[in-house]
């Protein structure tokens, strides 16, 4: 049996650490090259990509802004000649970095709505919304020329269906990336270009570090999280490949949710 993207060319946007990274790693593990979009650089991702075998760039990209996310995509084009899947990964759990779970365990109220500043809300839906939208525009543009089809994945989170306390502009951004994607995705649908979200639950990356050095924050996360496990980048990874390979060819407009069974209730 064939790899499940060989010689197909991939975009994944916050591809330096985290699921990005491991998302990279995977598709360039079946077959894909893969062009990795982040404001930080990405010497690791690249290096991982090339021990699988198969070709890598790095693109210097900032999401909220759309000559960049358009400058991604025609890098890929350039590099690669076209452009099969991409994966919108870059993201920010908060206006300052701080997981909102730890900040919850600190019994910090300073992230309540009532107590939110307006500009620190409006910079996580940048990045968070703006800046899918704008990555996944550019995307559908290329793919929708070449008129091959395509799989665009975006990364939201189970906080998308989850209100969580102190953790207003995650949320409410992550929902917007899942109605965003079905907007999308419906639109597209009669074009062979399929537009999905993955959700994950509570999952080992920069986004969450030092959570398991802090036993209450950890038992917060836990407690909605019914396998009592954080989850690993790579466990995200399948899921964006599922989505991004022919296995999903008939799934559009939907969120895959590898959360830990987070909702068996």
């Amino acid at each position: 049996m064939g790899r499940a993207l060989e010689g197909r060319v991939a975009v994944v946007t916050g591809g330096a650490s985290g699921i990005g990274r491991a998302t990279a790693e995977r598709f360039a593990q079946e077959g894909a090259d893969v062009v990795v979009g982040d404001i930080a650089p990405a010497d690791e991702t690249v290096a991982l990509v090339e021990k699988a075998g198969r070709s890598a760039l790095y693109v210097r990209t900032d999401t909220t802004d759309e000559q960049q996310c358009d400058a991604l995509v025609a890098a890929a084009v350039e590099r690669f000649g076209r452009v099969d899947v991409g994966v919108a990964s870059a993201g920010v759990a908060s206006a300052a970095g701080r997981s909102n779970v730890q900040n919850r365990a600190a019994g910090e109220q300073s992230t309540h709505l009532v107590n939110l500043d307006a500009e620190a809300f409006g910079r996580v839906l940048d990045i968070n919304v703006t800046g899918v939208m704008l990555t996944d525009r550019a995307l559908a543009r290329q793919m929708l020329a070449q008129g091959t089809g395509g799989s665009i994945v975006n990364i939201a989170s189970s906080a998308a269906k989850i209100p969580l306390a102190g953790a207003a502009p995650y949320c409410v951004s992550k929902a917007g990336v899942f109605m965003l994607t079905k907007v999308l995705a419906l639109e597209l649908a009669a074009t062979g270009v399929r537009v999905n979200a993955v959700g994950p639950g509570y999952t080992a990356t920069p986004m969450i570090a030092g959570i398991e050095d802090d036993a209450t924050a950890l038992g917060m996360a836990m407690s909605i999280t019914p396998m009592n496990r954080l989850g690993r980048p790579e466990e995200i990874a399948a899921s964006c490949l599922f989505l991004a390979s022919d296995e999903s060819s008939f799934t559009t407009g939907q969120l895959l949710l590898p959360a830990g069974g987070q909702f068996t209730g």
